[in-house]
């Protein structure tokens, strides 16, 4: 969990999203995802945590749904919404907190 505050602690809005290899979602969100990564550059991260790797974070955030998308800077969560979004759809969102 460390690890985990230090990466949502960050001045610049980190863009997370967990999923679950077993339902799926890394193959179907993997373009998705680089397109959002390669349009925000070094203005945001973007980052895919495994739900089943990470029960315990998954639980203490009630991740039901995957994937489950969640914005974080400066440690506090900006926005968060399970279900597939498209690339445009994350980009516009996580600029708004840039």
């Amino acid at each position: 969990m460390t690890k985990f505050g230090e990466l949502i602690g960050s001045k610049i809005p980190t863009l997370i999203d967990f999923y679950s290899e077993w339902e799926g979602d890394k193959s179907s969100l993997r373009p998705v995802l680089r397109d959002v990564a390669a349009a925000l550059g070094d203005k945001a991260k973007v980052v895919k945590i495994d739900v089943s790797k990470n029960e315990t974070l998954a639980s203490a955030l009630r991740i039901k749904g995957n994937p489950t998308f969640i914005i974080y800077k400066d440690g506090e969560m900006k926005w968060r919404q399970t279900g597939h979004q498209d690339a445009n759809t994350l980009i516009s969102l996580v600029q708004q907190y840039v």
